[in-house]
């Protein structure tokens, strides 16, 4: 039996947007950047299947 604290998913999507909302503050020319390569790699790979 594991004793300890068990992994806190809401947590770790906390963590994640913290430090995205720090990354992207004020730099929405940077963040449309990185949605649209995001966009362009994910699409790619749903055509292909």
């Amino acid at each position: 039996m594991r004793k300890g604290k068990k992994y806190d998913a809401v947590a770790a999507v906390r963590k994640v947007r913290e430090k995205l909302s720090v990354k992207y503050w004020d730099r929405p020319d940077l963040l449309l950047k990185d949605l649209k390569a995001a966009m362009q790699k994910y699409h790619s790979e749903m055509q292909g299947r």
